[in-house]
């Protein structure tokens, strides 16, 4: 064999290509990734949240009160989707994470516009995600010059010539001084989990395929949900070694404030735990070797890295990414985590995102056995 040949680099080509071809779930990878990545990045990803949720308590019913709340609607930022009727209603539903801005006309407002009295509006804001409400912030700045220029005419024209005629009160609730750090830290908490748990098992268990050893264990009379009890046990402890780990460092390095909910957390915990271990299992199954499994769990993880909140505001995401991202349990996690620790959020509160916890835990678990049952025939 002398010189170079292009037949045999050409041979060579097509013998891969071939492979490659056999490889069928290597090759979706290849031709799915970029297109999801496309997809996420040009339309899901949105650093100006807009339309953010607010809800509207009105104390009186007046000119000033309608032009205030008109400015509100026309508005790109807010979309008022609530009307509540106490301050204990309006604080419930900002809690609870069902608005991210609560807006307070008091009852004096138009008497102190009037009379040049130092007005005032109160706006409440969920601020456990300053990347999400800064922008709109930012718009409430010219609020108090152009809600009230049609209505402020005639003997009141003084009013808007002279220094504006209320003022925003802006109290951010949950991260006063908007510390990056209070967010992002305790979202880690889901995106370690999920990269270590679910590659983790869906690599081990592969692994033991590949190496033969699975086939002993096949040949013992063990059931399926024993096996998968049994293989995942330890690594049950492993994230909740990583979790307390976690926590700590959260509080030591970055003081992240724990403002309790200590049962929901807990439970959120155990069942994101189980469900990610689920996940890696029921990859395994899936998997016809490491590289496989590896690509696999990263498909899984790419997208709860962009479309849960995490690393962007999910409120600035379109409806349809938003959609997406509620079908990924790592939203639900985060939910739960920042719920607990910075809002103080119990199981009463949480409970929506506890049971899209549990059903996925259920889901996941029962596909996972039905691949393994198909394994063992």
């Amino acid at each position: 064999m002398t010189g170079f040949s292009a037949t045999r680099v050409f041979a060579v080509m097509i013998k891969e290509f071939k492979q490659l071809s056999r490889d069928r779930l290597t090759y979706a990878m290849m031709l799915a990734m970029p297109v999801v990545q496309l997809l996420l990045f040009g339309y899901a990803i949105n650093s100006e949240p807009r339309h953010l949720p607010t809800a509207l308590l009105v104390q009186e019913d007046t000119i000033f009160a309608r032009s205030i709340t008109s400015a509100l609607r026309n508005s790109a930022y807010f979309d008022l989707t609530a009307q509540a009727r106490t301050p204990a209603e309006l604080d419930d539903m900002i809690r609870r994470g069902e608005v991210q801005f609560a807006v307070t006309i008091p009852g004096d407002f138009t008497r102190r516009v009037v009379r040049g009295d130092q007005a005032q509006m109160l706006v409440e804001v969920d601020a456990t995600d300053p990347a999400a409400t800064g922008p709109a912030l930012a718009a409430l700045a010219a609020l108090p010059t152009q809600a009230l220029s049609a209505d402020l005419t005639g003997a009141l024209a003084p009013r808007a010539a002279a220094a504006p005629p209320f003022e925003v009160v802006v109290h951010r609730r949950y991260n006063p001084e908007a510390i990056t750090s209070y967010n992002i830290v305790p979202g880690l908490l889901g995106v370690i989990l999920s990269m270590t748990l679910v590659m983790m098992t869906a690599l081990g268990v592969t692994r033991e395929y590949e190496r033969g050893t699975m086939e002993s264990l096949l040949a013992t009379p063990v059931k399926p949900l024993e096996v998968m009890i049994g293989k995942l046990a330890p690594y049950v402890l492993v994230g909740l070694i990583q979790t307390v780990v976690i926590l700590g460092l959260a509080r030591v390095l970055f003081d992240v404030p724990f403002s309790g909910g200590w049962s929901a957390l807990a439970v959120g915990i155990l069942l994101f735990i189980i469900g990610s271990l689920a996940l890696g299992f029921l990859i395994s199954t899936v998997a016809r070797n490491q590289l496989q499994a590896m690509q696999m769990s990263v498909f899984y993880i790419f997208p709860s890295l962009l479309l849960s909140g995490f690393m962007f505001p999910f409120r600035g995401m379109p409806v349809w990414a938003q959609t997406l991202g509620s079908a990924i349990p790592v939203t639900h996690f985060l939910r739960v985590v920042r719920g607990a620790l910075l809002k103080g959020l119990g199981v009463v509160e949480l409970w929506p995102s506890l049971a899209a916890l549990t059903l996925f835990v259920l889901v996941v678990v029962s596909l996972a056995m039905a691949r393994y049952r198909t394994t063992l025939d």
